[in-house]
């Protein structure tokens, strides 16, 4: 569900793997996965814009190494030295294969980094663009992400409104999740949380305020649905 709270291990879970990596090309069959931050500290420059139904991610450095350069001073690779695709190469073929219009955009999974060990679920993304970018004196990847309206099968949200599609802004999150504790403000449970919003985008409700949204579990969330209390 659009705006979970997880832990990392949580997210490993749901998708099967270790995620060591920040990107993560077909590493769901059906789907890649992509770990972003927006935070003031964070290693590269992500962006949400369009309210949250665009995403532009930045691709990865070098791996940091004991006799290798900075990695901020050398240009993202999109091959390694042994000639294959980089996950930087691996997204860019697919973005411009999609935008030639010779594939079809290839779905990914999105999940923001909150605070240390707490993740939140921003949804899924069409991968539709990339570019090379100057940054300073290097090149970097940019890669541009729309947001997916049909919720997925497997995905709970399905059975609510695609109108909670949209993301609720980084710093929003991170006050309400201070406000509330950590926990639902119903029950008090700290498993299986939420970013809800008390007032739903189909009657008028915002993102942008912390006091239009809360944290409620899975349950108290689903029985909510987009009905006003």
């Amino acid at each position: 569900m659009n705006n979970e709270v997880l832990s990392y291990i949580d997210m490993c879970q749901r998708e099967g793997l270790s995620l060591q990596k920040g990107m993560n090309f077909g590493c769901g069959g059906d789907h890649s996965v992509i770990l972003m931050s927006v935070r003031p500290n964070a290693p590269y420059h992500d962006q949400i814009i369009d309210d949250g139904r665009t995403l532009i991610y930045e691709g990865h450095d070098i791996s940091r190494s004991i006799h290798g350069p900075s990695p901020k001073s050398v240009d993202q690779p999109e091959k390694s030295t042994s000639g294959r695709f980089t996950e930087n190469g691996k997204f860019h073929q697919a973005a411009q294969t999609a935008k030639a219009g010779t594939r079809q955009p290839e779905k990914v999974r999105v999940y923001e980094k909150i605070r240390a060990g707490i993740w939140s679920y921003n949804g899924v993304f069409n991968l539709v663009d990339s570019w090379r970018q100057k940054s300073g004196r290097r090149s970097v990847f940019k890669f541009r992400l729309e947001a997916v309206d049909e919720p997925e099968e497997r995905d709970i949200s399905a059975r609510k409104s695609v109108e909670h599609r949209r993301i609720i802004p980084t710093p929003v999150k991170l006050e309400v999740w201070k406000r509330d504790g950590g926990k639902c403000v119903e029950c008090g449970s700290k498993d299986h949380l939420h970013f809800d919003h008390i007032l739903p985008f189909s009657k008028g409700g915002t993102s942008i305020s912390a006091r239009n949204v809360q944290l409620l579990c899975m349950r108290h969330n689903l029985e909510k649905s987009a009905k006003i209390k």
